[in-house]
Protein backbone atom coordinates (compact mmCIF):
# COMPACT_ATOMS: atom_id res chain seq x y z
CA UNK A 1 0.00 0.00 0.00
CA UNK A 2 3.07 2.06 0.78
CA UNK A 3 4.83 1.18 -2.07
CA UNK A 4 1.94 2.09 -4.56
CA UNK A 5 1.26 5.20 -2.76
CA UNK A 6 4.96 6.21 -3.40
CA UNK A 7 4.40 5.31 -7.30
CA UNK A 8 1.62 7.13 -7.51
CA UNK A 9 2.84 10.25 -5.51
CA UNK A 10 6.21 10.36 -7.92
CA UNK A 11 3.84 10.01 -11.03
CA UNK A 12 1.78 12.56 -9.93
CA UNK A 13 5.22 14.69 -9.26
CA UNK A 14 6.64 13.83 -12.82
CA UNK A 15 3.65 14.71 -15.05
CA UNK A 16 3.25 17.92 -12.70
CA UNK A 17 6.92 19.08 -13.90
CA UNK A 18 6.32 18.16 -17.38
CA UNK A 19 3.74 20.39 -17.15
CA UNK A 20 4.72 22.94 -15.37
CA UNK A 21 8.03 22.51 -18.44
CA UNK A 22 5.98 22.67 -21.31
CA UNK A 23 3.33 25.76 -19.84
CA UNK A 24 2.94 26.83 -23.27
CA UNK A 25 0.94 25.29 -26.56
CA UNK A 26 0.15 25.64 -30.21
CA UNK A 27 -3.88 26.03 -30.59
CA UNK A 28 -3.71 26.35 -34.02
CA UNK A 29 -1.50 27.70 -36.65
CA UNK A 30 -3.67 30.37 -39.19
CA UNK A 31 -2.09 31.51 -43.13
CA UNK A 32 -3.52 33.90 -44.98
CA UNK A 33 -2.11 36.00 -48.23
CA UNK A 34 -2.67 39.67 -49.64
CA UNK A 35 -0.96 41.43 -52.33
CA UNK A 36 1.25 42.69 -49.52
CA UNK A 37 2.35 39.71 -47.76
CA UNK A 38 1.80 36.44 -46.34
CA UNK A 39 0.92 36.44 -43.06
CA UNK A 40 1.10 33.23 -40.57
CA UNK A 41 -0.68 33.64 -37.28
CA UNK A 42 0.52 31.07 -34.55
CA UNK A 43 -2.36 30.92 -31.79
CA UNK A 44 -0.87 30.30 -28.05
CA UNK A 45 -2.19 29.42 -24.83
CA UNK A 46 0.57 32.11 -23.53
CA UNK A 47 2.72 34.74 -24.70
CA UNK A 48 5.69 33.19 -26.94
CA UNK A 49 9.15 32.78 -25.70
CA UNK A 50 10.76 32.52 -29.27
CA UNK A 51 13.64 33.13 -31.74
CA UNK A 52 14.07 31.99 -34.92
CA UNK A 53 17.40 32.10 -38.09
CA UNK A 54 16.99 31.64 -41.57
CA UNK A 55 18.46 28.78 -44.18
CA UNK A 56 19.08 28.50 -47.71
CA UNK A 57 19.21 25.85 -50.36
CA UNK A 58 16.42 25.51 -50.20
CA UNK A 59 15.24 28.59 -48.44
CA UNK A 60 13.59 28.22 -45.07
CA UNK A 61 12.58 29.88 -42.01
CA UNK A 62 13.29 28.13 -38.53
CA UNK A 63 11.35 29.23 -35.26
CA UNK A 64 11.88 27.85 -31.75
CA UNK A 65 9.11 27.57 -29.49
CA UNK A 66 10.65 27.50 -25.51
CA UNK A 67 8.70 25.11 -23.23
CA UNK A 68 6.15 24.23 -25.79
CA UNK A 69 3.63 21.85 -26.99
CA UNK A 70 1.96 21.50 -30.26
CA UNK A 71 -2.06 20.99 -29.88
CA UNK A 72 -2.37 21.88 -33.53
CA UNK A 73 -2.42 19.81 -37.08
CA UNK A 74 0.72 19.46 -39.03
CA UNK A 75 2.08 19.48 -41.37
CA UNK A 76 0.72 22.51 -42.92
CA UNK A 77 0.41 22.67 -46.81
CA UNK A 78 -0.18 26.33 -48.31
CA UNK A 79 -1.26 26.55 -52.04
CA UNK A 80 -1.99 30.08 -52.15
CA UNK A 81 0.91 31.85 -51.19
CA UNK A 82 3.73 33.07 -53.93
CA UNK A 83 6.35 32.37 -50.94
CA UNK A 84 5.70 30.07 -48.60
CA UNK A 85 4.76 26.24 -49.44
CA UNK A 86 4.68 24.07 -46.24
CA UNK A 87 4.94 24.25 -42.28
CA UNK A 88 6.52 21.49 -40.42
CA UNK A 89 7.90 20.18 -37.27
CA UNK A 90 11.44 19.57 -36.94
CA UNK A 91 13.29 17.93 -34.25
CA UNK A 92 14.42 20.67 -31.81
CA UNK A 93 17.59 21.76 -29.96
CA UNK A 94 16.58 20.39 -26.93
CA UNK A 95 13.49 18.57 -25.04
CA UNK A 96 11.94 21.84 -24.25
CA UNK A 97 11.93 23.01 -27.32
CA UNK A 98 9.33 22.80 -30.32
CA UNK A 99 10.52 23.96 -33.72
CA UNK A 100 8.43 25.09 -36.34
CA UNK A 101 10.00 25.11 -40.16
CA UNK A 102 8.52 27.21 -42.70
CA UNK A 103 9.31 25.78 -46.28
CA UNK A 104 9.75 28.83 -48.80
CA UNK A 105 9.80 29.12 -52.95
CA UNK A 106 12.93 31.77 -52.63
CA UNK A 107 14.84 34.06 -49.78
CA UNK A 108 12.40 36.36 -47.96
CA UNK A 109 13.31 38.91 -44.94
CA UNK A 110 10.24 37.45 -42.22
CA UNK A 111 8.58 40.02 -39.76
CA UNK A 112 7.99 38.33 -36.22
CA UNK A 113 5.94 40.17 -33.60
CA UNK A 114 3.92 38.76 -30.40
CA UNK A 115 -0.31 40.13 -30.08
CA UNK A 116 -1.41 40.28 -26.40
CA UNK A 117 -4.80 39.17 -25.93
CA UNK A 118 -7.97 41.39 -27.30
CA UNK A 119 -10.80 41.28 -29.95
CA UNK A 120 -11.91 37.88 -29.09
CA UNK A 121 -7.95 36.45 -29.82
CA UNK A 122 -5.34 34.78 -27.26
CA UNK A 123 -1.50 35.14 -27.43
CA UNK A 124 -0.45 35.42 -30.76
CA UNK A 125 2.95 34.92 -32.56
CA UNK A 126 2.43 36.63 -35.85
CA UNK A 127 5.26 36.00 -39.10
CA UNK A 128 4.88 38.06 -41.82
CA UNK A 129 6.56 37.11 -44.93
CA UNK A 130 6.97 40.79 -47.33
CA UNK A 131 5.89 39.88 -51.30
CA UNK A 132 8.57 40.32 -53.30
CA UNK A 133 7.94 42.12 -57.00
CA UNK A 134 9.33 38.61 -58.29
CA UNK A 135 7.18 36.51 -56.22
CA UNK A 136 4.00 37.97 -56.91
CA UNK A 137 1.90 34.78 -58.00
CA UNK A 138 1.64 35.02 -62.04
CA UNK A 139 -1.82 35.07 -63.41
CA UNK A 140 -2.84 31.52 -65.21
CA UNK A 141 -3.52 33.03 -68.76
CA UNK A 142 -0.99 35.37 -70.60
CA UNK A 143 -2.56 38.98 -70.17
CA UNK A 144 -3.01 40.73 -73.16
CA UNK A 145 -1.25 44.08 -73.35
CA UNK A 146 -1.46 46.99 -75.98
CA UNK A 147 1.68 49.10 -75.81
CA UNK A 148 2.98 47.79 -72.64
CA UNK A 149 6.38 49.23 -71.23
CA UNK A 150 8.29 47.53 -68.83
CA UNK A 151 8.88 49.40 -65.78
CA UNK A 152 13.09 48.12 -64.35
CA UNK A 153 12.86 47.49 -60.94
CA UNK A 154 15.16 49.27 -58.32
CA UNK A 155 17.76 47.71 -57.24
CA UNK A 156 19.83 48.26 -53.92
CA UNK A 157 22.92 49.85 -53.77
CA UNK A 158 25.40 47.45 -52.94
CA UNK A 159 28.79 48.24 -51.06
CA UNK A 160 31.73 45.96 -50.67
CA UNK A 161 33.89 47.01 -47.47
CA UNK A 162 37.38 45.49 -47.35
CA UNK A 163 38.95 45.04 -43.28
CA UNK A 164 42.67 45.68 -44.35
CA UNK A 165 44.84 42.65 -44.35
CA UNK A 166 44.00 39.38 -42.37
CA UNK A 167 44.95 35.92 -41.28
CA UNK A 168 49.50 35.64 -42.52
CA UNK A 169 49.07 39.07 -42.73
CA UNK A 170 48.64 41.07 -39.31
CA UNK A 171 49.51 44.52 -41.06
CA UNK A 172 51.07 47.03 -38.64
CA UNK A 173 51.98 46.09 -35.28
CA UNK A 174 50.91 48.36 -31.85
CA UNK A 175 53.32 49.33 -29.29
CA UNK A 176 51.49 46.48 -27.19
CA UNK A 177 51.41 44.02 -30.00
CA UNK A 178 48.00 44.71 -31.08
CA UNK A 179 47.38 43.73 -35.09
CA UNK A 180 45.89 46.09 -37.57
CA UNK A 181 43.80 43.31 -38.93
CA UNK A 182 42.15 42.70 -35.89
CA UNK A 183 40.77 46.45 -35.48
CA UNK A 184 39.88 46.65 -39.47
CA UNK A 185 37.79 43.80 -39.21
CA UNK A 186 35.80 44.59 -36.31
CA UNK A 187 35.25 48.34 -37.55
CA UNK A 188 34.19 46.68 -41.39
CA UNK A 189 31.47 44.49 -39.28
CA UNK A 190 29.80 47.02 -37.32
CA UNK A 191 30.20 49.10 -40.44
CA UNK A 192 28.48 45.98 -42.28
CA UNK A 193 25.87 45.93 -40.02
CA UNK A 194 24.44 49.26 -39.76
CA UNK A 195 24.48 49.60 -43.55
CA UNK A 196 22.83 46.63 -43.75
CA UNK A 197 19.85 48.02 -41.26
CA UNK A 198 19.15 50.59 -43.77
CA UNK A 199 16.58 49.89 -46.21
CA UNK A 200 18.20 49.91 -49.92
CA UNK A 201 21.96 49.27 -49.20
CA UNK A 202 23.41 45.97 -49.08
CA UNK A 203 27.18 45.72 -47.48
CA UNK A 204 29.16 42.84 -48.16
CA UNK A 205 32.64 41.99 -46.06
CA UNK A 206 35.92 40.85 -48.53
CA UNK A 207 36.24 38.93 -45.86
CA UNK A 208 34.16 37.71 -43.10
CA UNK A 209 37.39 35.94 -40.41
CA UNK A 210 40.64 36.20 -39.60
CA UNK A 211 42.64 34.76 -43.56
CA UNK A 212 44.10 36.08 -45.99
CA UNK A 213 42.88 37.64 -49.09
CA UNK A 214 45.26 39.16 -51.85
CA UNK A 215 44.87 42.56 -52.94
CA UNK A 216 43.73 41.14 -56.37
CA UNK A 217 40.79 38.98 -54.93
CA UNK A 218 39.68 42.36 -53.09
CA UNK A 219 38.96 43.76 -56.23
CA UNK A 220 37.40 40.94 -57.98
CA UNK A 221 35.02 40.51 -55.37
CA UNK A 222 33.49 43.86 -55.88
CA UNK A 223 33.41 43.56 -59.51
CA UNK A 224 31.34 40.39 -58.99
CA UNK A 225 29.33 41.94 -56.48
CA UNK A 226 28.83 44.66 -58.89
CA UNK A 227 29.18 47.17 -56.35
CA UNK A 228 28.04 50.63 -56.03
CA UNK A 229 31.26 51.79 -53.51
CA UNK A 230 33.77 50.19 -52.64
CA UNK A 231 35.62 50.97 -48.98
CA UNK A 232 38.84 49.67 -47.31
CA UNK A 233 39.11 50.14 -43.95
CA UNK A 234 42.70 50.24 -42.29
CA UNK A 235 44.96 51.69 -39.77
CA UNK A 236 47.86 54.07 -40.11
CA UNK A 237 51.27 53.51 -38.77
CA UNK A 238 54.70 55.58 -38.74
CA UNK A 239 57.99 55.05 -37.52
CA UNK A 240 57.81 57.33 -34.64
CA UNK A 241 54.77 57.52 -31.75
CA UNK A 242 53.89 60.77 -32.66
CA UNK A 243 51.73 61.20 -35.53
CA UNK A 244 47.87 60.37 -34.73
CA UNK A 245 44.68 60.85 -36.53
CA UNK A 246 41.96 59.69 -39.11
CA UNK A 247 42.58 60.10 -43.11
CA UNK A 248 41.22 58.90 -46.43
CA UNK A 249 42.27 58.43 -49.60
CA UNK A 250 41.21 57.94 -53.51
CA UNK A 251 42.76 57.45 -56.69
CA UNK A 252 45.15 59.59 -57.76
CA UNK A 253 46.06 60.29 -61.44
CA UNK A 254 49.37 58.17 -61.76
CA UNK A 255 47.71 55.03 -60.42
CA UNK A 256 44.70 55.89 -63.37
CA UNK A 257 46.82 56.37 -65.70
CA UNK A 258 48.90 53.05 -64.67
CA UNK A 259 45.87 50.74 -64.79
CA UNK A 260 44.39 52.71 -68.08
CA UNK A 261 47.61 51.21 -69.71
CA UNK A 262 46.81 47.68 -68.05
CA UNK A 263 43.58 47.30 -69.06
CA UNK A 264 44.24 48.28 -72.56
CA UNK A 265 46.48 45.84 -73.26
CA UNK A 266 44.49 43.03 -71.78
CA UNK A 267 42.47 43.20 -74.38
CA UNK A 268 39.44 40.58 -73.24
CA UNK A 269 39.05 42.17 -69.36
CA UNK A 270 39.02 45.82 -71.51
CA UNK A 271 35.97 44.43 -73.46
CA UNK A 272 34.37 43.15 -70.75
CA UNK A 273 34.64 46.48 -68.49
CA UNK A 274 32.94 48.46 -71.90
CA UNK A 275 30.36 46.48 -72.30
CA UNK A 276 31.20 44.07 -75.34
CA UNK A 277 32.31 40.48 -75.37
CA UNK A 278 34.19 40.42 -78.91
CA UNK A 279 38.10 40.68 -79.12
CA UNK A 280 39.29 44.34 -79.25
CA UNK A 281 40.71 45.05 -82.12
CA UNK A 282 43.83 47.22 -82.96
CA UNK A 283 42.01 49.93 -85.09
CA UNK A 284 39.41 50.13 -81.68
CA UNK A 285 42.51 50.75 -79.00
CA UNK A 286 42.59 54.57 -78.63
CA UNK A 287 38.54 55.23 -78.92
CA UNK A 288 38.68 52.33 -76.39
CA UNK A 289 41.56 54.00 -74.14
CA UNK A 290 39.18 57.08 -74.44
CA UNK A 291 36.40 55.31 -72.80
CA UNK A 292 38.56 53.37 -69.92
CA UNK A 293 39.44 57.47 -69.16
CA UNK A 294 36.26 58.32 -68.71
CA UNK A 295 35.52 55.48 -66.47
CA UNK A 296 38.29 56.00 -64.54
CA UNK A 297 37.87 59.97 -64.24
CA UNK A 298 34.18 59.06 -62.73
CA UNK A 299 35.14 56.86 -60.15
CA UNK A 300 38.24 59.09 -59.01
CA UNK A 301 35.75 61.96 -58.98
CA UNK A 302 32.85 60.22 -57.22
CA UNK A 303 35.60 58.49 -55.15
CA UNK A 304 37.01 62.24 -53.73
CA UNK A 305 33.29 63.12 -52.99
CA UNK A 306 32.52 60.33 -50.75
CA UNK A 307 36.15 61.04 -49.23
CA UNK A 308 35.32 64.39 -48.38
CA UNK A 309 31.76 63.44 -46.95
CA UNK A 310 33.35 60.81 -44.47
CA UNK A 311 36.01 63.24 -43.44
CA UNK A 312 33.47 65.42 -42.59
CA UNK A 313 31.56 62.96 -40.26
CA UNK A 314 34.94 61.02 -38.67
CA UNK A 315 36.12 64.70 -37.70
CA UNK A 316 32.92 64.49 -35.30
CA UNK A 317 34.32 61.39 -33.63
CA UNK A 318 37.66 61.54 -34.27
CA UNK A 319 40.72 63.67 -34.61
CA UNK A 320 42.06 63.96 -38.27
CA UNK A 321 45.22 63.75 -39.38
CA UNK A 322 44.84 65.04 -42.60
CA UNK A 323 41.63 67.23 -42.72
CA UNK A 324 41.34 67.20 -46.77
CA UNK A 325 41.20 63.46 -49.02
CA UNK A 326 44.15 62.59 -50.38
CA UNK A 327 45.32 60.89 -53.47
CA UNK A 328 47.53 57.78 -53.54
CA UNK A 329 48.49 54.95 -55.95
CA UNK A 330 46.93 52.05 -54.03
CA UNK A 331 46.15 48.88 -55.57
CA UNK A 332 42.70 48.40 -54.03
CA UNK A 333 41.30 51.79 -55.41
CA UNK A 334 42.24 50.48 -59.20
CA UNK A 335 38.72 49.62 -60.51
CA UNK A 336 37.76 51.99 -63.18
CA UNK A 337 34.03 51.45 -62.83
CA UNK A 338 33.60 51.47 -58.93
CA UNK A 339 34.47 54.63 -56.95
CA UNK A 340 36.96 53.68 -53.73
CA UNK A 341 38.52 54.80 -50.99
CA UNK A 342 40.87 53.71 -48.43
CA UNK A 343 40.11 55.34 -44.73
CA UNK A 344 43.27 54.90 -42.37
CA UNK A 345 40.77 55.12 -39.14
CA UNK A 346 43.74 56.10 -37.02
CA UNK A 347 47.68 55.39 -36.09
CA UNK A 348 48.29 52.14 -34.37
CA UNK A 349 51.77 53.05 -33.94
CA UNK A 350 50.38 55.64 -31.40
CA UNK A 351 49.61 54.28 -27.81
CA UNK A 352 46.88 56.39 -27.54
CA UNK A 353 45.41 55.83 -30.72
CA UNK A 354 45.64 52.01 -30.38
CA UNK A 355 43.55 51.64 -27.19
CA UNK A 356 41.05 53.30 -28.96
CA UNK A 357 41.12 51.20 -31.97
CA UNK A 358 40.54 48.23 -29.91
CA UNK A 359 37.48 49.86 -27.51
CA UNK A 360 34.65 48.73 -28.96
CA UNK A 361 32.89 51.90 -27.94
CA UNK A 362 35.03 53.56 -30.30
CA UNK A 363 34.57 51.55 -33.04
CA UNK A 364 31.20 52.03 -32.83
CA UNK A 365 31.16 55.90 -33.36
CA UNK A 366 33.71 55.27 -36.25
CA UNK A 367 31.20 52.80 -37.88
CA UNK A 368 28.50 55.39 -37.21
CA UNK A 369 30.33 58.08 -39.24
CA UNK A 370 31.40 56.00 -41.88
CA UNK A 371 27.50 54.89 -42.29
CA UNK A 372 26.34 58.49 -41.87
CA UNK A 373 28.92 59.59 -44.66
CA UNK A 374 27.44 56.77 -46.99
CA UNK A 375 24.20 57.59 -46.68
CA UNK A 376 24.51 61.25 -47.19
CA UNK A 377 27.13 60.83 -50.36
CA UNK A 378 23.82 58.48 -51.86
CA UNK A 379 21.42 60.90 -51.53
CA UNK A 380 23.67 63.48 -53.17
CA UNK A 381 24.98 61.23 -55.84
CA UNK A 382 21.93 58.01 -56.38
CA UNK A 383 23.64 55.32 -58.34
CA UNK A 384 21.39 54.95 -61.27
CA UNK A 385 18.44 52.51 -61.05
CA UNK A 386 18.90 51.73 -57.30
CA UNK A 387 16.02 52.85 -54.71
CA UNK A 388 18.18 56.36 -54.07
CA UNK A 389 17.23 57.52 -57.77
CA UNK A 390 14.47 59.57 -58.45
CA UNK A 391 14.91 59.57 -62.14
CA UNK A 392 11.12 58.12 -63.63
CA UNK A 393 10.95 55.12 -65.48
CA UNK A 394 9.06 55.25 -68.61
CA UNK A 395 4.97 54.52 -68.06
CA UNK A 396 2.76 52.58 -70.94
CA UNK A 397 -0.23 51.47 -71.24
CA UNK A 398 -2.33 48.32 -69.42
CA UNK A 399 -5.00 46.20 -69.69
CA UNK A 400 -6.54 44.86 -66.55
CA UNK A 401 -6.93 41.33 -65.24
CA UNK A 402 -9.04 39.08 -63.35
CA UNK A 403 -7.18 39.63 -59.98
CA UNK A 404 -6.77 42.78 -60.93
CA UNK A 405 -7.07 46.31 -58.04
CA UNK A 406 -5.60 50.02 -58.50
CA UNK A 407 -3.38 49.20 -55.16
CA UNK A 408 -2.10 46.00 -56.88
CA UNK A 409 -1.77 47.65 -60.41
CA UNK A 410 0.01 50.98 -59.14
CA UNK A 411 3.03 48.70 -56.64
CA UNK A 412 3.26 46.51 -59.64
CA UNK A 413 4.20 49.81 -61.48
CA UNK A 414 6.17 51.50 -58.94
CA UNK A 415 3.33 54.34 -58.78
CA UNK A 416 0.77 55.86 -56.53
CA UNK A 417 -3.05 54.78 -57.27
CA UNK A 418 -3.27 59.13 -57.14
CA UNK A 419 -1.29 58.87 -60.38
CA UNK A 420 -3.02 56.27 -62.26
CA UNK A 421 -6.78 58.26 -61.25
CA UNK A 422 -5.57 61.14 -62.31
CA UNK A 423 -3.75 59.74 -65.28
CA UNK A 424 -7.13 58.37 -66.55
CA UNK A 425 -9.62 60.52 -64.91
CA UNK A 426 -10.76 57.66 -62.60
CA UNK A 427 -13.71 59.10 -60.08
CA UNK A 428 -13.37 55.83 -58.12
CA UNK A 429 -10.65 53.25 -57.45
CA UNK A 430 -13.14 50.51 -59.44
CA UNK A 431 -11.85 48.95 -62.72
CA UNK A 432 -12.96 46.58 -64.95
CA UNK A 433 -11.33 42.93 -66.54
CA UNK A 434 -10.17 44.30 -70.05
CA UNK A 435 -9.69 48.10 -69.64
CA UNK A 436 -7.05 49.72 -70.48
CA UNK A 437 -5.40 52.20 -68.24
CA UNK A 438 -2.12 54.80 -68.97
CA UNK A 439 0.61 54.33 -66.58
CA UNK A 440 2.10 57.30 -66.26
CA UNK A 441 6.31 57.82 -66.16
CA UNK A 442 6.86 55.44 -62.89
CA UNK A 443 9.19 56.25 -60.32
CA UNK A 444 10.01 54.42 -56.97
CA UNK A 445 10.66 56.99 -54.54
CA UNK A 446 13.90 56.80 -52.51
CA UNK A 447 13.61 55.06 -49.36
CA UNK A 448 13.83 56.86 -46.47
CA UNK A 449 17.15 56.04 -44.98
CA UNK A 450 17.81 56.08 -41.02
CA UNK A 451 21.47 55.20 -39.91
CA UNK A 452 20.64 52.26 -37.41
CA UNK A 453 22.61 53.43 -33.81
CA UNK A 454 24.27 50.33 -33.21
CA UNK A 455 26.92 48.85 -30.14
CA UNK A 456 28.59 46.04 -29.35
CA UNK A 457 27.76 44.23 -25.80
CA UNK A 458 29.32 41.09 -23.88
CA UNK A 459 27.28 38.39 -22.78
CA UNK A 460 28.67 36.01 -20.43
CA UNK A 461 26.30 32.31 -20.85
CA UNK A 462 24.36 31.53 -18.06
CA UNK A 463 23.02 27.94 -17.01
CA UNK A 464 20.09 27.06 -18.99
CA UNK A 465 20.76 29.46 -21.75
CA UNK A 466 21.30 28.44 -25.40
CA UNK A 467 22.07 30.11 -28.64
CA UNK A 468 18.48 30.68 -29.58
CA UNK A 469 17.20 32.51 -26.15
CA UNK A 470 20.32 34.64 -26.08
CA UNK A 471 19.53 35.55 -29.73
CA UNK A 472 15.75 36.11 -28.84
CA UNK A 473 16.78 38.40 -25.81
CA UNK A 474 18.74 40.73 -27.82
CA UNK A 475 16.52 40.18 -30.87
CA UNK A 476 19.61 39.43 -33.54
CA UNK A 477 19.53 36.24 -35.43
CA UNK A 478 21.43 32.86 -34.36
CA UNK A 479 23.32 32.84 -37.10
CA UNK A 480 24.87 36.82 -36.33
CA UNK A 481 26.06 35.51 -32.93
CA UNK A 482 28.00 32.58 -34.58
CA UNK A 483 29.36 34.63 -37.48
CA UNK A 484 30.69 37.65 -34.87
CA UNK A 485 32.10 35.11 -32.21
CA UNK A 486 33.21 32.94 -35.03
CA UNK A 487 31.26 29.91 -33.56
CA UNK A 488 31.31 26.71 -36.20
CA UNK A 489 28.18 25.15 -33.84
CA UNK A 490 25.24 26.12 -31.74
CA UNK A 491 26.86 25.12 -28.69
CA UNK A 492 28.04 27.85 -25.84
CA UNK A 493 29.11 26.71 -22.14
CA UNK A 494 28.31 28.39 -18.83
CA UNK A 495 30.65 31.66 -18.05
CA UNK A 496 31.74 31.81 -22.56
CA UNK A 497 31.54 35.49 -23.18
CA UNK A 498 29.94 36.16 -26.48
CA UNK A 499 30.36 39.87 -28.28
CA UNK A 500 26.63 40.86 -29.34
CA UNK A 501 26.14 43.96 -31.78
CA UNK A 502 22.78 45.12 -31.16
CA UNK A 503 20.52 47.97 -32.30
CA UNK A 504 20.88 50.52 -29.30
CA UNK A 505 16.79 50.62 -29.33
CA UNK A 506 16.80 46.99 -29.30
CA UNK A 507 19.30 46.55 -26.15
CA UNK A 508 17.92 45.24 -23.10
CA UNK A 509 16.92 47.08 -20.30
CA UNK A 510 19.49 47.40 -18.10
CA UNK A 511 18.40 47.81 -14.33
CA UNK A 512 20.52 49.29 -11.52
CA UNK A 513 20.34 49.02 -7.84
CA UNK A 514 21.77 52.06 -5.93
CA UNK A 515 25.15 51.32 -3.24
CA UNK A 516 26.17 53.24 -0.17
CA UNK A 517 28.46 55.89 -1.23
CA UNK A 518 26.96 55.99 -4.82
CA UNK A 519 25.58 59.39 -7.00
CA UNK A 520 23.97 59.79 -10.05
CA UNK A 521 27.21 61.17 -11.61
CA UNK A 522 29.21 58.30 -10.70
CA UNK A 523 26.75 55.83 -11.66
CA UNK A 524 26.04 57.84 -14.96
CA UNK A 525 29.91 57.73 -15.63
CA UNK A 526 29.67 53.69 -14.70
CA UNK A 527 27.35 52.98 -17.62
CA UNK A 528 28.94 55.52 -20.32
CA UNK A 529 25.16 57.54 -20.09
CA UNK A 530 24.76 61.32 -19.16
CA UNK A 531 22.87 62.16 -15.63
CA UNK A 532 19.98 63.95 -18.00
CA UNK A 533 19.29 60.53 -19.84
CA UNK A 534 19.15 58.54 -15.94
CA UNK A 535 17.09 61.45 -14.83
CA UNK A 536 14.80 61.73 -17.83
CA UNK A 537 14.28 57.32 -17.91
CA UNK A 538 13.51 57.38 -14.48
CA UNK A 539 11.42 60.68 -13.83
CA UNK A 540 13.73 62.12 -11.32
CA UNK A 541 13.09 65.57 -10.20
CA UNK A 542 16.22 65.80 -7.95
CA UNK A 543 19.85 64.05 -7.87
CA UNK A 544 18.60 62.53 -4.28
CA UNK A 545 19.20 58.77 -4.41
CA UNK A 546 17.98 56.41 -1.59
CA UNK A 547 20.24 53.32 -1.29
CA UNK A 548 18.48 50.19 -2.62
CA UNK A 549 16.38 52.04 -5.10
CA UNK A 550 16.41 50.70 -8.43
CA UNK A 551 17.40 53.01 -11.58
CA UNK A 552 16.42 52.02 -15.34
CA UNK A 553 19.73 53.00 -17.33
CA UNK A 554 18.85 53.79 -20.44
CA UNK A 555 20.81 52.59 -23.75
CA UNK A 556 21.70 55.84 -24.90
Amino acid sequence: MIKNSVWAFALFFVSSLFATVQANEIKNIRISTTNKETRTVIDLSQSADFSYFTLGSPDRLVVDLQNTSNGSKLPKSVTKSPILTKVRESSPPNKNTFRLVFELKGKSSPKLFKLAPGNGAGHRLVIDFPLSATSQSKPATKPVVATKTSVPSRQDVVIVIDPGHGGKDPGSIGPSRKYEKHTTLSVSRKLAAQLNAIPGIRAKLTRTGDYYVNLDQRVAIADREKAHLFISIHADAFTSPQPRGASVFFLNDRRRNTEISRWVENQERQSQKLGGTSTVTRADKNVNQTLLDLQFTHSKREGEKLATEILGELKKVARLHKSKPSEASLAVLRSPQIPSVLVETGFISNPTEEKLLFQRSYQDKLASALSRAVVTYLKQNPPEGTGFDKTPSHGGMYVVQRGDFLSKIAQKHGVSVAAIKSANNLKSDTVKVGQKLTIPGASVPAKTLNTVETKTVTHVVKSGEYLGKIASRYKVSVDSIKRENNLKSNTVRVGQKLKITVAVKDEPIRRHKVQRGEFLGKIASKYGVTVSSIRSANNLRSDELAIGQTLIIPNR
